[in-house]
């Protein structure tokens, strides 16, 4: 093995997430190309960071990375396709009602108003990634340098708030309508 190549099984997971690093905006916009909800998106190339990340060992050095790694990403689009399905697609009939009853314009500044007033509910931690992330346009991985977390709890902390985020707009949505 060359000496370029991690040795120890520690060393050769550091490795493939530098890699998925590396070569992030590849695999982010091939989850774009097939799945363009930015958020959705967002939480699938992280859920594929997480199974690159289990899944280390698999990788063959000296191969392609991107191919690899976006084959693990088709099936994490794939999965949260089938997991929408199943949820029924998102949105109540009774929310869908009343969003398509207001006026864009109207339904935009509500939501950014709501926006607002969730971050102010989120953990101090997810805050302060959601504000690296979207104010500072930090990406994960430096988002994880400069608060001394890993690479995983970045992309954890992230999604969880993406997630608490998008439940408490449309329950705020829900309860003004």
């Amino acid at each position: 093995m060359p000496a370029a190549y991690p040795s120890s099984s520690e060393e050769h997971t550091l490795f493939v997430q530098k890699l998925f690093v590396e070569h992030f905006a590849v695999v982010r916009g091939f989850v774009l190309a097939l799945l363009p909800d930015f958020v959705r998106a967002e939480d699938v190339v992280q859920e594929t960071f997480l199974t690159v990340t289990c899944k280390a060992a698999e990788f063959q050095p000296g191969t392609e990375f991107p191919k690899w790694a976006c084959a693990i990403a088709r099936y994490k689009v794939m999965e949260a396709r089938r997991a929408e399905m199943r949820a029924g697609a998102g949105l109540s009939d009774e929310m869908l009602h009343t969003l398509a009853e207001c006026p864009a314009a109207v339904r935009d500044e509500t939501r950014i108003d709501l926006l607002k007033q969730c971050l102010d509910e989120l953990a101090p931690q997810a805050r302060r990634a959601m504000d690296l992330r979207y104010e500072e346009d930090l990406s994960p991985a430096q988002i994880a340098a400069t608060c001394g977390w890993t690479a995983e709890s970045a992309y954890s902390i992230l999604s969880r708030a993406r997630t608490f985020l998008k439940a408490c707009i449309e329950r705020r949505m829900q309860h003004e309508s």
